[in-house]
């Protein structure tokens, strides 16, 4: 049987953290930050928990 491919468009989106938790970047982060109120980007900055529906598909797509 062959190897399973990993998707890496999930791959390079969501992190796995030590006791096997998902986690992703918020969205709206990346450009037009000048406009953007401080506390709003101070949000941006910490990782969130991939939602349990999506955790269950991405870790078939990650090969987990």
């Amino acid at each position: 049987m062959p190897k399973m491919k990993t998707n890496k468009s999930v791959a390079k989106r969501i992190k796995v953290t030590g006791t096997g938790k998902l986690m992703r970047r918020k969205p709206g982060s990346g450009h037009l930050r000048s406009r953007k109120s401080s506390s709003r980007l101070r949000r941006f900055r910490k990782d969130q928990p991939v939602s349990p529906g999506f955790a269950k598909i991405a870790r078939k797509m990650l090969g987990l």
